[in-house]
């Protein structure tokens, strides 16, 4: 069985996953995936210079955010190149922030959301990064909304600072051939 892991930017997907990792689960990280296959995919590396000029990550993501048309066309280039790679990896566990978005979630059979409250999420991007709360906004944006993300998720994790992740992530363990909300 095939897991998913999503959830806004912020809601705290990769603490989650850390966790996960504590407990012996190889998790795919999509982003980092896709940093490593921009890197090294000359074909991936090609396409993105023809499309945007650079390959800087601040002209990547200036273009991106530019507009919906501008990250389309990187994700049409980007997200079949990724989900080969997760498919090549074997790896039952994968992390995307734009699990749905992207088309992603076609290749997990189960899908586990992290939710958080929305300036607990605001706060910890504006500190992680160092970005301004409209910056962290636009990103926001491009998402879909968490309440969307929890009607569709088998299994929600809630990491708003005060939940215990550890006895979640235990009963998700125990139950993940079953999952179910």
């Amino acid at each position: 069985m095939k897991i998913g892991i999503t959830g806004g930017i912020g809601s705290g997907k990769s603490y989650v996953c850390q966790l996960l990792r504590a407990h012996g689960i190889e998790v795919y990280d999509c982003d980092q995936a896709a940093k490593r296959i921009i890197c090294t995919s000359d074909n991936v590396r090609q396409q993105l210079l023809q499309l945007i000029g650079s390959l800087e990550k601040a002209d990547i993501a200036r273009f991106l955010l530019e507009s919906e048309s501008n990250a389309k066309q990187i994700d049409a280039i980007v997200h079949p190149a990724v989900f080969r790679d997760f498919e090549e990896s074997g790896f039952q566990w994968m992390e995307s922030a734009i699990l749905y978005e992207s088309g992603a979630y076609r290749l997990v059979d189960r899908v586990v959301v992290v939710t958080a409250p929305e300036e607990v999420r605001i706060q910890r991007v504006m500190q992680r990064d160092g970005i301004s709360r409209e910056k962290t906004l636009q990103w926001m944006q491009r998402q879909w909304p968490q309440a969307e993300l929890l009607r569709r998720a088998d299994y929600e994790i809630v990491n708003d600072g005060h939940a215990d992740l550890n006895s979640q992530i235990e009963k998700l363990l125990s139950t993940q051939c079953r999952i179910t909300k």
